[in-house]
């Protein structure tokens, strides 16, 4: 893979760059193919179905702590935690899907986007109507890698030294 963009390399002579697959498309999104249609229906189920069984166990811990009557702070504390981290989360997923993230940044923020996963998962449900997610970027990179090997295999015509001068 190109360290750059992510689109992989392709050896010399050959009909040129390969695209970079997406999680759950593969390929299927150059072309919109093979299915592509119901790979985005199936992710925005998914993803929502998975943000709707998130926000059961989430209700399960928030009467955990009703039940242990750890007080109404630390009731607020963790409501407040954790929609601020799903909407970190949610914001953060959502740029990925139209800039490479920083990978540092990612680093560090992996605990706070950890727990808020749900926003993450709402990013993907919502992003699965208009196209794949991520599918802007990947597009964009594998066309600029498409027109970088084309114009790269674009052989000159006639001899330079034969050149006509204009006077």
């Amino acid at each position: 893979m190109s360290d750059e963009n992510g689109t992989q390399d392709t050896p010399a002579g050959s009909p040129g760059p390969r695209p970079e697959p997406l999680r759950f498309f593969g390929t299927t999104w150059v072309d919109h193919d093979n299915g592509y249609r119901l790979r985005r229906a199936g992710v925005a189920t998914g993803s929502l179905a998975a943000a709707a069984v998130s926000c059961l166990v989430l209700r399960f811990a928030y009467q955990g702590l009703q039940i242990a009557d750890v007080g109404d702070f630390v009731t607020v504390l963790v409501v407040a935690m954790f929609a601020v981290c799903g909407a970190l989360a949610f914001r953060n997923t959502w740029e990925s899907f139209s800039k490479r993230p920083d990978p540092d940044r990612q680093a560090s923020l992996r605990g706070l986007l950890a727990i808020g996963f749900v926003g993450s998962l709402l990013a993907y449900f919502l992003r699965a109507f208009t196209e794949a997610p991520g599918e802007t970027l990947h597009r964009e990179e594998y066309e600029k890698a498409r027109r970088r090997h084309e114009h790269r295999t674009t052989r000159r015509t006639g001899d330079p030294s034969r050149k006509r001068r204009r006077p």
